[in-house]
């Protein structure tokens, strides 16, 4: 194993894990289990992992005082997931929804969960489907019909070889956006955005915003076009698009 790499045979969740511990990690710990209990996604909801499921959390640490805040951490490490992805499954085509979920054909690959235990600190969590294995879980067979996972597009990659480059290029990624904030970044931001052009329902703290995706900005907000006026939304959940 790497140096870089705390293996556990089982936890609750791998981000819950790494914000108890944050302070002993370095920058660029990965923390991974094969089996995780209790996976924690965003608004509260559940990660479903089932063997074949990889969960796992990256630490970083600033390095200039920066880092942006945690929405566009998040989609720095989904231009990570995408990256890594790509590189190991040939022909694939990996998008981003906005704000924290990777998609192949409309169907969701993986999950990201960005936490800040200290100012200075991001742990990323990810779950991604590299080749789950549902069983008869009836409460896991409806998250199955909308997933889809790296074994359904060619030879499934070890979990090694996934970690391994995801923590390059969040690594690279956290760097750029540490030096240079979110821009350099946005060709490949907007190369993936599944939302552009899409009819989307945002909830946000202040109600319901009804648009058309326009793009992600520097800043790492949504961008939703409501007849001439483009909005900027800085957090939220897509309930439909």
């Amino acid at each position: 194993m790497p140096p870089w790499l705390i293996s556990l045979e089982s936890c609750p969740s791998t981000n819950t894990w790494a914000m108890e511990r944050w302070a002993a990690l370095a920058h660029g710990a990965v923390v991974w289990t094969e089996q995780q209990t209790a996976g924690r996604g965003r608004n509260g909801h559940t990660w479903q992992a089932p063997p074949g499921v990889l969960t796992a959390s990256i630490i970083l640490h600033h390095r200039s005082g920066f880092l942006g805040d945690a929405g566009a951490i998040a989609l720095v490490a989904g231009l990570a997931v995408a990256l890594a992805c790509e590189d190991l499954v040939p022909g694939l085509q990996v998008d981003l929804k906005w704000p924290n979920d990777a998609l192949v054909n409309h169907r969701k690959l993986a999950g990201i969960l960005c936490e800040r235990p200290d100012s200075g600190v991001v742990v990323v969590g990810i779950g991604l489907n590299i080749d789950p294995r549902w069983g008869d879980d009836h409460r896991a067979l409806p998250v199955a019909t909308q997933a889809t996972s790296l074994a359904e597009h060619g030879p499934p990659p070890t979990a090694l070889a996934v970690l391994t480059r995801l923590r390059r290029y969040l690594d690279e990624g956290a760097g750029l956006l540490d030096r240079k904030g979110l821009g350099p970044l946005l060709p490949g931001l907007e190369a993936r955005d599944a939302l552009f052009g899409r009819v989307c329902v945002v909830a946000t703290g202040d109600g319901e915003i009804r648009g058309i995706g326009a793009g992600i900005d520097a800043q790492g907000r949504l961008l939703l076009k409501t007849g001439q006026t483009v909005t900027p939304i800085a957090s939220g959940h897509i309930t439909a698009w």
